[in-house]
C-alpha cells in the first residue's frame, strides 16, 4: 500500500468513525426519548393534530420491535466504529494499537454516544421524540427482517421460563397504564400538586374494578322497607314521610321483596283518588325489583345503572339472600365523597377528639376513614371498622377491651348484643 492510499485511509476512516458515532448517539437518544416520553402528553398532541406525535405513538405500540431495532442499529454502528478505530491504531502503533483503540473508543462511545445524547433526551424528551420519529421509522422498516428473527429467539427463550413476550397483551398494557397513573397521582400529591380529596377521587376511579358492592352497600339491617300488609294509611305515611325516595316493598317476610315503591309514583297515583286513599293498590304502583350479586364491581354496576337508566338495586349473596341495597348515589359518593361543611368530618358518626383520636360508630366503613383521615387501614378482610376489630382479634370483644394492630389502638366503647357499636381509635404515631 503506497503512502497516498495510507493518507487517504487516515482521512476517510476517522471521518467514518465520526459519522458512526453520530448514528450511535442518534440511536441512544432515540431509545431514551421514545421510551421516556409521556404517553398522555403525546396522545393529547396527536388529538390536536400533531402528526409526528401520532407517529411516535405508533412506533411505541410495537415496543419490542422498536427497542430491538434501536439496539440492533446501535450495536452495529458501535461495532463497526470500533473495528475501524482498531484498524487505524494497529496501522499506526502495531499490536499495541488494539489497547489504544479500546481505550479511545470506550471514552468516545461512553461520553458522546451514550451519556451525552441520553442526557439531552432526558431533558428534552418530547422534542427529541418528535424529531427522531420520522428518521427512525424507515430504520425500523429496513431492520425488520433481522428484528423479527431476534424477537422470535427472544420469545422462545422467554416462553421457556413462562414469560409471554408480546406487545399486544391488553391486560398487561392496561395494568401498566394504571400503575403509571397511580404513580403520577402519588408523585403530584406529594408535591402538593393534587389536594388529598382529589387524590382519593382519582384513586377510587382506578379502584372501581377492585371494589365490590358488598364494600359500599347499605346493609340490610339499615334498609328501610315497607310491609305490603300494613294498613294502607300507614304505608302512605311511611313512604311520604321517609327521607328516601325509593323503598323496597315486602310481603309475608322481609326476604320476599315484591317491588320498589317510588314516592313520586305514589303521589301521582294518589292525586286522581281525591282523598279516597283506600282505592290505592300499593302493589300495582311498585316497580319490579332489580337484584344484583354482592360480588359485582363498582364499575360494572355503574355501567349497569347507566344502561338500565335505573338508580336502585338490591344486593343478594350467592344463596339469593338479601344483603342490602345500592344506589347510583352510593357509587358516586364513593368517588367524590359525602358533602359536609368545613367544620365536619365527611364521615358520618365520627368525632375527632382534641388528642387526635376518634370516636367512631362500628358500622363506619374503613374506606371512608382512610379517605378522610389519610389513614391506611386494610379493607381486604372487613368493610367496617367493627368488622376489622373482630377479624384481627378473632373474638367478639367485650366493652373496655383494647387491641393494637396496623399501627392503631382500638378500644371497644359500646356494644349491642354481639355487635360493636362504638369504638375509640388512636393512631400510635400521635
Amino acid at each position: 500500500m503506497d503512502t497516498g492510499e495510507t493518507n487517504l485511509e487516515l482521512i476517510f476512516l476517522p471521518l467514518s468513525i465520526f459519522l458512526l458515532l453520530l448514528f450511535s448517539a442518534f440511536f441512544s437518544g432515540s431509545e431514551t426519548a421514545l421510551t421516556g416520553a409521556s404517553r398522555a402528553r403525546l396522545h393529547q398532541m396527536e388529538q390536536s393534530g400533531n402528526h409526528r406525535a401520532g407517529l411516535v405513538n405508533r412506533l411505541r405500540d410495537k415496543h419490542t420491535k422498536l427497542i430491538s431495532a434501536i439496539l440492533l442499529g446501535n450495536n452495529l454502528v458501535n461495532i463497526l466504529a470500533s473495528a475501524l478505530a482498531t484498524s487505524i491504531f494497529i496501522s499506526l502503533f502495531g499490536d499495541i494499537g488494539v489497547a489504544y483503540a479500546t481505550i479511545v473508543m470506550t471514552v468516545l462511545v461512553l461520553v458522546f454516544a451514550e451519556v451525552l445524547p441520553k442526557t439531552v433526551a432526558l431533558r428534552r424528551t418530547i422534542p427529541v421524540a418528535l424529531f427522531v420519529a420520522p428518521l427512525l421509522r424507515p430504520t425500523v422498516f429496513v431492520l425488520s427482517p433481522v428484528v423479527m428473527g431476534i424477537n422470535y429467539i427472544v420469545d422462545v427463550t422467554l416462553s421457556l421460563v413462562g414469560i409471554k413476550g408480546h406487545d399486544g397483551d391488553t391486560d398487561t398494557l392496561t395494568d401498566a397504564a394504571q400503575d403509571e397513573l397511580r404513580g403520577a397521582i402519588d408523585l403530584h400529591s406529594e408535591d402538593a400538586g393534587v389536594i388529598m380529596h382529589e387524590r382519593y377521587m382519582l384513586d377510587t376511579i382506578l379502584d372501581m374494578d377492585e371494589v365490590d358492592l358488598e364494600d359500599i352497600m347499605v346493609h340490610r339491617k339499615n334498609v328501610e322497607m315497607v310491609d305490603a300488609e300494613k294498613p294502607l294509611r300507614e304505608v302512605i305515611d311511611q313512604v311520604l314521610g321517609s327521607p328516601y325516595t325509593r323503598l323496597p316493598l315486602w310481603k309475608n317476610n322481609p326476604e320476599n321483596i315484591i317491588g320498589i315503591i317510588h314516592a313520586k309514583d305514589m303521589l301521582r297515583a294518589l292525586i286522581p283518588l281525591a282523598g279516597d286513599y283506600e282505592k290505592l293498590d300499593i302493589e300495582t304502583i311498585a316497580t319490579e325489583p332489580w337484584f344484583v350479586p354482592e360480588t359485582t364491581t363498582l364499575r360494572s354496576q355503574l355501567n349497569a345503572f347507566l344502561e338500565r337508566k335505573s338508580h336502585f338495586a338490591l344486593v343478594v349473596d350467592e344463596y339469593g339472600a338479601l344483603m342490602g341495597l345500592v344506589t347510583l348515589e352510593d357509587i358516586l359518593e364513593e368517588i367524590v365523597g359525602d358533602i359536609a361543611d368545613e367544620h365536619d368530618l365527611a364521615v358520618s358518626d365520627v368525632r375527632l377528639l382534641k388528642d387526635g383520636s376518634i370516636i367512631s360508630k362500628g358500622d363506619v366503613t374503613i374506606r371512608d376513614l382512610n379517605r378522610q383521615l389519610n389513614w391506611a387501614l386494610p379493607d381486604e378482610e372487613a368493610a367496617t371498622i367493627a368488622g376489622l376489630v373482630i377479624h384481627e382479634a378473632q373474638i367478639i370483644p367485650e366493652i373496655g377491651q383494647a387491641f393494637i394492630f396496623h399501627g392503631y389502638k382500638f378500644e371497644v366503647l359500646k356494644k349491642d348484643l354481639n355487635q360493636i357499636t362504638e369504638l375509640r381509635v388512636t393512631s400510635l404515631d400521635l
